[in-house]
């Protein structure tokens, strides 16, 4: 096989979500420590046969498996009691650094400093925020998806040309609207952010809502609605109802939850109930009038 062929198929198995090397041999990962191997199997031959090896000129066996030290904070080491325990240092540590940030830029460099999250060894960048962080509205989504890994900007793939159109329908863009997401880096094969990962990620979150400071925030999809809001219904439940989240300055800002842009590219027919969702918004920005934001 040639190199080019081997960092092809490389390439895929990360886009695939494939975050682990595994052998023949079934390993129970949870009675593993960190950074530990279990130990190999028994060799079920006679010790006769065994001690022959040596002699017999027979290769020795390669120890395959996952060799690369262990993450400072773990997610899921050997027992649920050690992965709350690791989720919350990295929490902590994340709190520290957010709360340290005193501007946008700050918490960029605090974001990109943090290496709390497992997410990040394998997404290719930090994906922060796009649009004017002056702006009186905060869309927030659920994660970077490929192209938005790629490019190091939120909602640039198929979903984001869906959300830009749902921003046109209602008069805003980009210029005049802020984006980010829950989780800052892609989860490999685009998977759904772990509750371990969100909390880990949650206080840059709060952080970076408290900076913007806008005067509407719209949840896009049900990690955000469940993650800001704490509701655990589903979204398609609780879409179209405003809701105010308290942020760290004490405001309470109208929050709208709606459909991630996403769900829309496959399910197109919920589009009228997503339509009904921004005439909302819209009423809403109306009413606020020319106020300064974050009043």
């Amino acid at each position: 096989m040639s190199d080019r062929a081997a960092i092809d198929i490389l390439q895929w198995y990360v886009a695939m979500g494939v975050d682990i090397a595994v052998d023949e041999t079934p390993h129970d990962r949870f009675a593993e420590g960190p950074g530990e191997e279990a130990p190999p199997a028994a060799d079920p031959r006679p010790a006769l046969n065994r001690s022959n090896d040596a002699d017999s000129g027979a290769p020795t066996p390669i120890k395959r498996g996952l060799t690369t030290p262990a993450p400072t904070f773990s997610a899921n080491p050997a027992n649920p009691a050690n992965a709350a325990l690791a989720t919350e240092q990295a929490a902590a540590a994340a709190r520290t650094l957010a709360q340290s940030a005193k501007t946008i830029e700050e918490l960029k460099a605090a974001l990109e400093e943090f290496d709390g999250c497992g997410l990040k060894r394998t997404a290719s960048q930090t994906v922060f925020a796009d649009g004017n962080p002056q702006a009186r509205i905060m869309f927030v989504g659920e994660a970077p998806g490929a192209d938005e890994d790629r490019r190091g900007m939120p909602f640039v793939g198929p979903a984001g040309v869906i959300l830009d159109r749902m921003l046109a329908a209602i008069g805003l863009d980009r210029q005049n609207a802020y984006i980010t997401n829950v989780v800052p880096w892609r989860p490999p094969g685009n998977r759904t952010p772990s509750s371990q990962e969100i909390a880990i990620c949650l206080p840059f979150l709060q952080r970076h809502i408290a900076l913007v400071n806008p005067d509407i925030i719209v949840c896009l999809g049900a990690v955000p609605v469940q993650t800001l809001l704490g509701i655990k219904e589903g979204v398609t439940r609780v879409r179209g109802r405003w809701f105010d989240l308290e942020i760290e300055n004490g405001r309470k800002v109208p929050t709208l939850a709606t459909l991630h842009p996403g769900f829309l590219l496959h399910s197109p027919g919920q589009k009228k109930l997503v339509w009904k969702d921004l005439r909302e918004l819209a009423k809403k920005l109306k009413a606020l009038g020319d106020r300064p934001a974050g009043e």
